[in-house]
């Protein structure tokens, strides 16, 4: 397990780029099937990451407060299946089972949408308005594996809780911290070091 960093390389303002991807049930997914969000949610996630592990019933949790305030939410699997089997589409099943996930798990196979997003890390998260502009990067909270801070999403909710109440984000935003996406060998975007 590597720790890396969010890039926070995608600019606040950006037009969320848009994908379409399955999700563990077989069901093609894009942005668009979501008219009329409150907000957008993108998460980059992964079944076998610790520091997903950690967050993740507090992360299922906070997905069912939101989702019923209309925001739509999505996660993304961009990992090589092949190096890490834990990681297939089959896993990502059992993992919206045992997690208890009410959002669209979705496995970016080419991993060109976690290219798109300059995402680097699970979880990595990226926060739209209505408008679907980018208004948060960043990180759940400060809590990590073994640092005895409390799981709260405290961040993500702050800047979602701003969105929904029509208050500006601030924009000194902490990076997401996490495993490194992992790349397929040769697919290795040029800001991954």
């Amino acid at each position: 397990m590597a720790l890396t960093p969010s890039t926070m390389l995608l600019p606040l303002g950006t037009p969320a780029p848009e994908f379409r991807l399955p999700d563990t049930n077989g069901r093609w997914v894009s942005l668009a099937d979501f008219p009329g969000a409150a907000a957008y949610l993108v998460m980059f996630l992964c079944n076998h990451c610790p520091y997903v592990k950690h967050i993740r019933s507090a992360l299922a949790e906070f997905a069912r407060e939101y989702q019923k305030r209309g925001v739509a939410i999505v996660g993304i699997n961009s990992n090589d299946i092949e190096r890490y089997p834990e990681d297939s589409p089959e896993r990502m099943k059992e993992e919206v089972r045992t997690a208890g996930y009410t959002f669209p798990y979705l496995f970016d196979e080419t991993q060109e949408v976690a290219k798109a997003y300059r995402a680097a890390c699970t979880p990595d998260f990226f926060l739209f308005d209505r408008n679907r502009k980018l208004v948060y990067r960043g990180q759940f909270d400060d809590s990590r594996p073994g640092n005895g801070v409390p799981v709260t999403g405290r961040d993500l909710r702050a800047a979602l809780d701003a969105v929904l109440e029509g208050r500006p984000v601030p924009t000194d935003q902490k990076p997401s911290m996490g495993c490194n996406i992992k790349w397929k060998p040769g697919n290795e975007p040029d800001y991954y070091k």
